[in-house]
């Protein structure tokens, strides 16, 4: 079965939730080129296009697979005045920061991902704004 496409007036736009299955339906590939295309026609200077929209596209594939410590953040964040995007920025934030340690650790005492979700479940508007 072939993956669906988005049209042109469908395309990704971080402050409006894509559908799940139908981004889940979309290759990885598809997914991330979506998200460099809507920066780039937002002329968002960035120093790795690519390395942003991946962010954006792990983010946006744990909201589509209802992963529930980044979809309670999600809706907290927007409570606490965060636009959509800005929300994925600081979830992003927090998954770097976890990559980070994994990269810096020892190969035998790696962070697990329960500590990827309770930084998730710790952040704040104001952590991301202050940080």
């Amino acid at each position: 079965m072939p993956a669906f496409h988005y049209k042109d007036e469908d395309c990704y736009d971080p402050d409006h939730a894509p559908n799940p299955k139908e981004w889940l339906a979309l290759d990885e590939q598809e997914r991330v080129i979506l998200a460099e295309d809507y920066h780039r026609a937002k002329r968002i200077k960035l120093p790795s296009l690519k390395a942003h929209a991946l962010f954006h596209v792990i983010v946006e594939n744990q909201i589509a697979q209802n992963h529930g410590p980044v979809v309670r953040a999600m809706s907290r964040l927007a409570g606490e005045g965060l636009s959509r995007h800005e929300s994925i920025h600081a979830i992003a934030w927090v998954l770097a920061e976890h990559i980070y340690d994994i990269l810096k650790s020892a190969s035998d005492e790696q962070p697990s991902n329960a500590n990827y979700d309770a930084a998730v479940e710790r952040l704040s508007a104001k952590d991301w704004l202050g940080g």
